[in-house]
């Protein structure tokens, strides 16, 4: 299952990058949960291949992400802005109640452009 959020997550990356065939093979593994079977019926290619498609895939999505790192240079952003909520909750007595709900939006509003 791990491995399944993943190759999501690196896909909502990189999957761009992939060509339209690659993208349609595996989006219908990944996302519909199609078997590879079914997935060769609707393409028109073999089951070995779909299963090669995949595979190759995922080398590429990794590919990607060992040269460009950005779904780490995500987690880490997300980690620390969930920090800051954090903090901003434990000093919302502190000086400017106003002032500490407006940090809070903005850290939230960082998480969510991830």
């Amino acid at each position: 299952m791990e491995h399944i959020v993943e190759y999501t997550l690196l896909y909502d990356f990189y999957g761009e990058m992939l060509t339209p065939h690659q993208k349609a093979v595996y989006e219908a593994a990944l996302f519909d949960d199609l078997s590879l079977t079914e997935i060769a019926e609707e393409q028109g290619i073999s089951r070995q291949g779909v299963h090669d498609l995949i595979k190759r895939c995922n080398k590429i999505l990794t590919g990607y992400e060992e040269k460009l790192h950005l779904v780490e240079r995500f987690r880490k952003a997300r980690k620390l802005a969930e920090e800051l909520n954090q903090r901003i909750v434990q000093c919302e007595t502190a000086y400017d109640a106003e002032l500490m709900k407006q940090i809070e939006q903005i850290s939230r509003e960082v998480v969510e452009l991830f």
